[in-house]
């Protein structure tokens, strides 16, 4: 593992109101500190987190690294450093988008809806701040709802509908807050050796490795503001920041005892402890001595303002839900009953609810007399820690399809980063069907879908990955967009299914038919448009049999006596007489022939006729056709049957309604 010199590592905590040095080394299962330093602004060069002033910042950071350079008698070149939390600006954003009902959902597909948030989000957060060149980096995201035709639900996979929807928030670290801490490095000659997230590094220390899989709360509480993150499943899924901490509760006894602000904060941390009375000297010089009782009381408004603050944003940040614990660091959070009051206000069980110092730094050693095992110190010690353990480099580069990326490195980096990234459209990860075909065929609107198309390709080093695949230095990443489905195409000829003739006294005749398109003439081969009127125009009877010069007395079509008049189709079946045939002889040619069938296993006698088709059988036996129950089956001989197939002597016919 890559070390500092000497094996030591130097960690700086720059906050709002004191920057602490921390130079030390990993010992197993811990750290050991060789010397810290805590050095306090001279002017309020720090705003929430965020450097005013580079020079005045720079000028605290080198008296910081002078005297551990003094104490150590070592020459101090590189550093870890951490952006606030506080900086971390976040973005609800809300998606719903058409799926097709017919497919399921796919992981692919909630990727992609997820990614359609994120990306929204990065749209709204630069166009808030338009006037800024510089760009924001996601460090991270959580999904909070999910919908499915508009109602929520808690998971999508699998599920069909017409519309999904997503409630994600999405965190962003403005690059000038990099820039800035970059700058205030260069100009104190220091190197940086790792940059991270104050969030991400308390968690190092508060929260140990085997609990980070829990969904737990750790919240920072500082001087001017509230720093939160959320874990879940081994990763921080959210982060999110009140502008509200210690310094409300302090101000609230400035006012009552008429105090400067130092002496308040004294009064708070004598508050904080057993005893029961303090004593100091108000603004007009005159000595008090107070009950702590008293002073308990003055800041118990404040105090619960600020827990319910708290409590609030944690179960936003949360999907609207209570996480299973909160872990509580800094300086700000060691109020009596501070932590029974969040635990009362997120319906936890009170040992849920810790104060996180002494206890998770127990690990760590000190020759350092000065260094106490206080919660403030968790997040420079962690700072330090992430350096060494994760030998992380602030930015990661990958190669995307032979472009070269750099990207803030957050510790859990996807590919849907990458993406979100180079913004490249979440449509391009959805596979989409053709476009569909409308169209009137014979008075009917008909709707043809097209083909269903092939899902993105995604590569991680040339294996086989989805979105959510983690990413490292130097990947390289291979994305192919989905591809669209064929366009729905048909022909006319298609719709008639290739029928082109009909059966004239037991013989097949071409049917002459005339195709209109939109009242243009067309053939059958034509390829029909969208918005298409196609009408058919079909002959008469009149007309097939004046066509092809059949005499006739009577007529029957599919077995029906018909009219001249009727519309001939494709498939019909015309039988024309001389003469007006009996009931027993309409298909004529009776040669007073007998055969005998078994028709449904009973034997049946057919007579009075020279030859007989299927359709025959109905005159011999009791089957009622005019009140279908299903599909109608007919079969000679167990092979499918239609109704003009010959029959012979001895065939097995069955016939019955399939349902």
């Amino acid at each position: 593992m890559q070390q500092m010199d000497n094996n030591l590592i130097f960690g700086l905590d720059i906050g709002t109101r004191s920057i602490v040095g921390i130079l030390g080394y990993e010992i197993k299962g811990g750290f050991h500190v060789v010397a810290s330093h805590m050095e306090l602004h001279e002017t309020r060069s720090m705003i929430d987190g965020q450097i005013h002033d580079i020079d005045q910042v720079a000028l605290t950071i080198r008296k910081v690294k002078e005297s551990l350079e003094r104490k150590t008698n070592k020459v101090l070149t590189k550093v870890c450093i951490a952006a606030a939390g506080r900086v971390l600006e976040t973005m609800e954003t809300s998606i719903t988008i058409e799926i097709d009902e017919s497919v399921e959902i796919s992981e692919e597909l909630i990727q992609s809806l997820e990614l359609q948030g994120m990306e929204k989000a990065m749209h709204q957060i630069n166009y808030k701040d338009a006037a800024k060149e510089l760009p924001f980096y996601c460090v991270g995201y959580s999904v909070t709802k999910y919908y499915l035709n508009n109602f929520e639900m808690t998971n999508l996979l699998g599920h069909k509908g017409s519309t999904i929807g997503v409630d994600v928030l999405s965190t962003f670290l403005p690059a000038e807050v990099v820039n800035s801490l970059y700058k205030v490095m260069e100009l104190v000659g220091l190197e940086v050796y790792s940059l991270t997230l104050e969030p991400i590094a308390a968690i190092q220390v508060a929260i140990p490795k085997e609990f980070r899989l829990l969904n737990i709360a750790l919240v920072d509480i500082g001087a001017g503001t509230s720093d939160i993150a959320i874990t879940k499943g081994g990763s921080i899924i959210a982060y999110g920041m009140i502008p509200t901490a210690g310094d409300e509760i302090t101000e609230s006894i400035v006012h009552q005892y008429l105090v400067d602000f130092k002496t308040a904060e004294k009064i708070k941390i004598k508050a904080s402890g057993r005893g029961k009375t303090v004593s100091f000297k108000d603004a007009i010089g005159l000595k008090q001595t107070i009950e702590l009782d008293h002073v308990r009381q003055t800041i118990e408004q404040s105090k619960n303002h600020l827990a319910k603050l708290i409590s609030r944003k944690i179960q936003e940040l949360n999907g609207g839900h209570s996480t299973n614990a909160v872990f509580i660091v800094g300086g700000g959070g060691q109020l009596d009953r501070f932590t029974e009051l969040i635990a009362e206000d997120l319906h936890l069980a009170k040992e849920r609810v810790a104060i996180r110092g002494k206890d998770v730094l127990a690990n760590v050693t000190a020759d350092d007399k000065n260094f106490k095992k206080n919660p403030e110190y968790v997040t420079p010690i962690g700072i330090c820690l992430t350096g060494l353990q994760n030998n992380q480099h602030d930015f990661v580069e990958v190669f995307l399809n032979d472009e070269s990326i750099r990207i803030f490195n957050t510790n859990r980096l996807t590919v849907m980063d990458i993406v979100a990234l180079k913004g490249i459209e979440p449509k391009a990860f959805i596979p989409s069907r053709g476009n569909s075909l409308t169209f009137t065929f014979d008075g009917q609107e008909k709707l043809i879908k097209g083909q269903i198309g092939e899902p993105a390709q995604i590569y991680v080093n040339q294996k086989a990955v989805d979105l959510a695949a983690p990413i490292k230095m130097h990947d390289y990443i291979t994305i192919i967009p989905a591809k669209k489905g064929e366009n729905a195409s048909a022909t006319i000829d298609s719709l008639l299914k290739g029928q082109k003739y009909i059966r004239l006294n037991d013989e097949k005749k071409l049917l002459d038919i005339e195709i209109l398109v939109n009242q243009s003439k067309k053939s059958r081969a034509y390829s029909i448009e969208n918005h298409d009127v196609i009408d058919i125009l079909y002959p008469t009877l009149k007309d097939v049999l004046e066509a092809f010069s059949v005499n006739y007395s009577s007529v029957f079509v599919n077995e029906e006596k018909a009219s001249e008049d009727q519309v001939i189709h494709l498939g019909d079946q015309i039988n024309t007489f001389q003469s007006a045939p009996s009931l027993e002889t309409i298909e004529d040619k009776a040669d007073n022939t007998t055969i005998h069938v078994t028709v449904n296993q009973e034997n049946v006698q057919l007579s009075g006729k020279d030859t007989y088709v299927f359709v025959d059988v109905f005159d011999s036996i009791e089957f009622d056709r005019t009140k279908p129950k299903g599909t109608l089956v007919t079969t000679i001989n167990h092979q499918k049957a239609g109704y003009m197939d010959p029959i012979q002597q001895g065939d097995y016919i069955e016939i019955y309604w399939q349902k």
